[in-house]
């Protein structure tokens, strides 16, 4: 059987879109969660953390609510855009977005309580804005944390299943990613279909961990401690 191959990239399509997203919300979080003390700043922690841990069955079932035809935010999208946004392939760039952006903010989080704050102090003394600080100080001395987390929120981008089935459906040529693929394939006793498309995610993903690793790796090696 000829292998179809719009599901692995209409899966890199929505991979890519949805980890520039996910930079775009997740740093912005991750730098409030990190540097700002706040009423209800454990809730927004837990918020953001929650989509880790829900079965997908779960919150695919909210964003249904959340953004079908007959909610404020589906209706819209649909008057803006002309279609409905749930059972299209931006549906799955939704699913997608919730399911890496809480893992980007939780390494970039961790990245930025990890930078000394003399150097907060030392930029502020001197006149440096809140923006100017973050570009020119805080995101220079975490970039290689930030590219090793987008690295991953990009690789469990390819990978979603549960909800970007139940939101963007299994619709061939249109809403069919990779991980739907492999399944139908299985279902369909395509055995040889579903091989080839296992092992191109897994060297895909293999490569992505890997550089993911190289970013995280002290460059200088491993640290020596004087005897």
């Amino acid at each position: 059987m000829p292998i179809d191959w719009f599901p692995l990239w209409l899966s890199l399509r929505v991979a890519c879109i949805s980890t520039a997203l996910a930079l775009a919300i997740g740093l912005w979080l991750a730098w409030v969660l990190a540097n700002r003390q706040f009423r209800g700043k454990e809730v927004l922690d837990a918020l953001v953390t929650l989509p880790l841990v829900l079965p997908p069955t779960v919150l695919g079932y909210y964003l249904l609510v959340v953004l079908g035809r007959n909610s404020p935010i589906g209706h819209l999208y649909e008057w803006l855009f002309g279609v409905p946004l749930v059972f299209s392939w931006q549906a799955a760039v939704v699913a997608a977005l919730f399911h890496s952006t809480p893992l980007l903010v939780k390494s970039a989080r961790a990245a930025f309580e990890g930078v000394d704050r003399s150097y907060d102090r030392a930029a502020r003394i001197l006149g440096a804005s809140e923006l100017r600080l973050f570009w020119r100080v805080t995101l220079p001395l975490t970039r290689r944390s930030i590219l090793a987390a987008a690295a991953l929120a990009f690789a469990r981008s390819l990978g979603d299943f549960g909800v970007t089935l139940m939101i963007a459906g299994n619709i061939p040529g249109r809403t069919q990613t990779v991980a739907v693929a492999i399944f139908d394939a299985v279902e369909a006793g395509h055995g040889a279909v579903a091989r080839v498309l296992v092992l191109i995610v897994s060297a895909v993903a293999l490569v992505i961990l890997s550089l993911a690793n190289r970013l995280t790796t002290n460059p200088f090696g491993p640290r020596q401690t004087a005897l």
